[in-house]
């Protein structure tokens, strides 16, 4: 991404709310019900994409995982989560850093995404994202974007919208479908906002 989207995401992080905007879940059931057939140990090492001030953290920290890697390309958005979980936040490993300059330095059971994917709208990005993916993930990859009847930008930025053969076509060559469901997120606004997610198993 250019440098100019990391001021975005940290100007939005510093001026505004949780319920000011859009992608703000009080619980982020399609992720953990995904996750939940998975089947993890509770040592799995899981990384959260593009987690922000996502509350999958708070969840995953309840059900007892302890091996869990948080990034965002926002230090105020880390650093917002990390107040809001106190000394628990000690347990999780943070993260700042665009998803296209990031190198892994290890490999994980679960990669999750929601709503990171979609903001790479060049094929270039679009391919090295797969084949960091492709190279961090031993388990699997749950990652959920815009759907072809879901929103067109975000935050005023523009986004890639898929489908499930959109997704396996992005994907397939190192991951296997698991499944794919359709979700109708609200917002805090009281908007519909349709995704695709899609549960991937490493090839």
């Amino acid at each position: 991404m250019l440098t100019n989207q990391k001021d975005h995401w940290e100007n939005i992080y510093q001026t505004k709310q949780p319920q000011d905007v859009s992608w703000t879940q009080d619980i982020p059931a399609i992720s953990l019900f995904l996750m939940k057939d998975l089947k993890l140990s509770k040592d799995a090492p899981i990384i959260d994409i593009g987690g922000g001030d996502s509350l999958l953290v708070d969840f995953l920290l309840k059900e007892g995982f302890t091996d869990i890697s948080v990034l965002d390309i926002s230090s105020g958005a880390i650093q917002r989560t990390k107040q809001r979980l106190g000394k628990k936040a000690d347990e999780v490993k943070w993260i700042v850093s665009d998803i296209n300059d990031f190198v892994p330095d290890r490999q994980f059971k679960l990669w999750h995404d929601r709503a990171t994917f979609h903001f790479l709208t060049k094929e270039e990005q679009q391919t090295r994202y797969v084949q960091v993916a492709q190279n961090a993930v031993v388990g699997n990859l749950i990652i959920g974007t815009f759907s072809k009847s879901g929103p067109t930008k975000c935050s005023n930025l523009p986004i890639q919208q898929y489908d499930e053969s959109d997704m396996v076509s992005k994907f397939g060559e190192y991951f296997s479908k698991v499944e794919c469901i359709s979700e109708d997120h609200m917002t805090p606004s009281g908007k519909l906002q349709n995704f695709t997610f899609c549960n991937f198993s490493k090839k």
